[in-house]
């Protein structure tokens, strides 16, 4: 097999959002609430257990009347907004303007952190003339995060669950995305960090490689085997 393209996700693997208690914080200064740093921190706990931070941890429970939105968060902008507030309302914040603003906060490219080997795998790929593209289960589009940290320039193609209205593990986003790379699947590389969603890939073909989802401080270098990988097989 020789890879002639690379698919990478998004949250998790080239990208991180930030912790929880910073996007609380940045919230709550948005609608100019002030907390002691305790009632901060007991928040910041109670949304982290409850999943609200969308590219953070997974909730510890889905609550029963979230139950099948949950399920196609990913097909659409309105039902990934409708997961993750409903989960942000979970806890009782100090005002309802939070709810919205915690939304909206995260897709904010400031939200956002690059992993330290992302640009120059990006940019290595780019010198050896293979296709890159991204393929993302995600409510919202996330280009303007790669162009506020100077990434776009490296990515040919977006495939994105809720414009196509489909997410991984189906089989159908991933012949999208590698269409869009004009690759067959057999030459492509999918890069994830969801041994189910990302492993989809496999089905129609595709290598893939994981990553481990960690905070962009704890993995310098989880993307470097990528360039490992593709020098085994040109």
């Amino acid at each position: 097999m020789t890879i002639k393209g690379v698919l990478f996700d998004f949250s998790g693997t080239l990208f991180r959002v930030e912790p929880v208690t910073s996007w609380l914080g940045a919230a709550l200064d948005s609608c100019g609430i002030s907390l002691p740093d305790s009632e901060l921190a007991r928040y910041a706990r109670e949304l982290e257990r409850a999943g609200a931070l969308p590219g953070g941890a997974d909730p510890a429970r889905i609550p029963p009347h979230l139950a099948q939105v949950w399920d196609v968060r990913d097909r659409s902008g309105a039902s990934h907004r409708r997961a993750y507030t409903g989960l942000a309302r979970e806890v009782e914040l100090p005002d309802p303007r939070l709810y919205d603003v915690l939304y909206d906060r995260h897709m904010d490219p400031s939200a956002w952190r690059p992993y330290a080997d992302a640009r120059p795998v990006l940019a290595a790929l780019r010198e050896r003339g293979l296709a890159v593209g991204v393929v993302s289960n995600i409510g919202w589009d996330p280009r303007p995060v790669f162009r506020a940290h100077g990434l776009d320039d490296f990515v040919d193609a977006y495939t994105l669950s809720f414009e196509h209205g489909a997410q991984k593990p189906e089989a159908r986003l991933f012949r999208v995305a590698c269409g869009a790379l004009g690759k067959e699947p057999g030459d492509v590389l999918m890069v994830g960090d969801n041994r189910r969603a990302d492993g989809g890939a496999a089905t129609l073909g595709c290598a893939v490689h994981f990553v481990d989802h960690l905070p962009v401080d704890q993995r310098p270098d989880g993307l470097r085997a990528v360039l490992e990988l593709i020098g085994r097989d040109r």
